[in-house]
């Protein structure tokens, strides 16, 4: 595990200071997805995903506000029960302590966006 976490990181720092085509960084696997993490701060993390039709990631929380950028396909993201249907180079929020969940319409590629924040 920690050998691992240490590629991951190693990994993160590879992509600092240098331009990324960030639909090819991570690939779509058939029944799956995907994720990729690029960089891990304190301030926060950019997470890649690839999801394939179907896929999705189930109702949860979190202690900050979140942010979706799709980058290829469509997604149906649900902030408190209510659908909104996001697609390419459309960028959704989801407010901090609101339920919310990720279902892939088509496939789709996204970048997750996470600032922390304390206020």
């Amino acid at each position: 595990m920690e050998k691992n976490l240490k590629k991951t990181v190693m990994e993160s720092q590879n992509f600092i200071g240098r331009s990324l085509s960030l639909n090819t960084l991570v690939d779509y696997q058939k029944n799956s997805v995907v994720s990729k993490q690029i960089l891990n701060k304190k301030a926060g993390t950019l997470t890649l995903f690839a999801f394939d039709k179907g896929e999705g990631l189930s109702e949860h929380t979190a202690p900050y506000d979140a942010s979706i950028l799709i980058l290829d396909g469509k997604a149906q993201i649900l902030i408190d029960g209510k659908p909104h249907e996001v697609k390419k180079n459309e960028l959704i929020i989801m407010p901090a302590h609101i339920p919310h969940a990720v279902k892939a319409v088509e496939r789709f590629k996204m970048l997750l966006i996470m600032i922390r924040s304390v206020e």
